[in-house]
């Protein structure tokens, strides 16, 4: 029997957090269970993927709940994500890494991913030619067959990321387009595109930069990556991204059509997005942006949530940094996890509920051990982000092995007291997709 994990109301004196020693919070919802229902997702029966994936719970049926993973896969669970069933996504544009699920108001799924034209992945010049967004319009059964944006040959589309407006179903989509992909030429460039659509996903505004700096191409620390837009409730975009040790943000107010003429540096990056994390080919600690739509407290706040190594590059950890006033002035950083270990924390992804206003975040943790088994994680600020509880949510640990691509992100997604965090775990030669079943109520 599935057994879903509920975290009553409780009224706590003392609370240690990560921000506050002898912190109090009273009449705080608080992690009650030990262990938290584990569900694999999918496995892989050749030790290839899946792993990078993306859920997204849908607004008009909270059992529909939609994930997708590298390369191809996606994932569908009409049970709250008690159950799953997996089928490979086809277009005519290809399909080609980075997937991103989200879903707009009215129940429509899209499925944005890299492109691969010809089917022959990186022998073919048109790999990465665009970006590629199919909809599903009955819970993600069925799927168009993509539409793309930022065609613009011979330049480079890649690591996309999408929001869509909680009134009007609008989709924003931002992404890191290459001049040339791996490039040591100092003429070739790196920027942040935008683009949105006003008809669900069928046609899309013409491609614009948002960046004031441009980076490299050769996907490291100077590179600009990791664009992760969110919508306030009001249409106000909000969109952060990493570039030389440091988190820019940027902001349209007027549905994307234009954007401030000088970014806004949130925050240093110690030691860049590119981070060095023992047991893995690469990890990255990009930044995710999100808005509170809620109507609570802290409603239209922004968050930006990312990892760094400012504490050694033998420890790294989770940060989020929060606005009150639409990214104009932001706080200091605050230290997500709790622990006071030499250890990393890394793959982070946030979430927050736009019925409750509250912040999760997961994260893979090994602040457990002295070797490279891993943990995940689940933080949790019902404060608007100034104080943080977290508990390990995966039944068990696994290490990963750096000869095992094991994708660039992790995901989570919260919707009315729901909450359904996935990751990669590696083990017997495997990879496979998980969730865990974590319901406030």
């Amino acid at each position: 029997m599935i057994r879903t994990v509920f975290f009553p109301m409780l009224l706590i004196f003392a609370l240690a957090c990560s921000g506050s020693k002898n912190h109090v919070q009273n009449k705080q919802k608080v992690f009650q269970s030990t262990t938290f229902k584990n569900v694999k997702i999918y496995e892989s029966e050749n030790g290839a993927g899946p792993c990078e994936p993306s859920i997204y719970i849908n607004p008009a049926d909270p059992d529909n709940i939609v994930a997708g993973s590298v390369i191809n896969f996606v994932h569908v669970s009409e049970d709250g994500g008690t159950t799953w069933k997996t089928a490979s996504m086809q277009s005519p544009l290809g399909v080609w890494g980075d997937p991103c699920i989200v879903a707009g108001p009215e129940g429509d799924i899209y499925y944005l991913h890299l492109s691969d034209p010809e089917g022959t992945n990186w022998r073919s010049e048109k790999i990465l030619d665009r970006i590629v967004v199919q909809r599903s319009g009955d819970g993600g059964k069925t799927w168009s067959s993509g539409s793309g944006i930022g065609e613009n040959p011979p330049r480079q589309q890649d690591k996309e990321w999408a929001t869509v407006h909680p009134k009007t179903g609008e989709v924003y989509v931002t992404w890191t387009e290459f001049d040339r992909y791996g490039s040591h030429d100092p003429k070739d460039k790196s920027r942040i595109l935008f683009s949105s659509s006003s008809d669900k996903g069928s046609t899309w505004t013409k491609a614009v930069a948002i960046n004031q700096f441009d980076g490299n191409t050769l996907d490291d620390d100077r590179t600009v990556e990791g664009a992760v837009p969110a919508v306030a409730n009001n249409g106000h975009i909000y969109v952060a991204w990493a570039y030389d040790e440091k988190i820019y943000f940027d902001k349209s107010t007027d549905n994307g059509k234009t954007w401030l003429k000088e970014d806004i540096v949130i925050t240093s990056q110690p030691e860049g997005w590119n981070l060095d994390i023992p047991g893995l080919g690469r990890c990255n600690g990009m930044p995710v942006t999100c808005v509170d739509n809620s109507n609570g407290p802290h409603s239209g706040t922004v968050y930006v949530n990312w990892a760094d190594q400012r504490n050694g590059t033998d420890n790294t950890d989770i940060f989020i940094a929060k606005s009150a006033d639409g990214g104009i002035t932001w706080s200091e950083p605050l230290k997500v996890n709790a622990d006071a270990t030499r250890t990393h924390q890394f793959f982070t992804w946030m979430s927050v509920d736009p019925g409750t206003g509250y912040i999760y975040i997961v994260y893979y943790d090994r602040s457990r051990y002295s070797d490279n088994r891993t943990d995940v994680v689940l933080s949790v600020s019902y404060d608007g982000g100034e104080h943080f509880v977290s508990k390990t949510i995966s039944e068990s640990p696994f290490t990963p092995v750096s000869s095992v691509f094991f994708g660039d992100y992790n995901n989570i997604h919260a919707h009315n007291g729901r909450i359904r965090p996935v990751w990669t775990r590696y083990e017997n030669g495997k990879l496979s997709v998980w969730t865990a079943l974590v319901n406030e109520e």
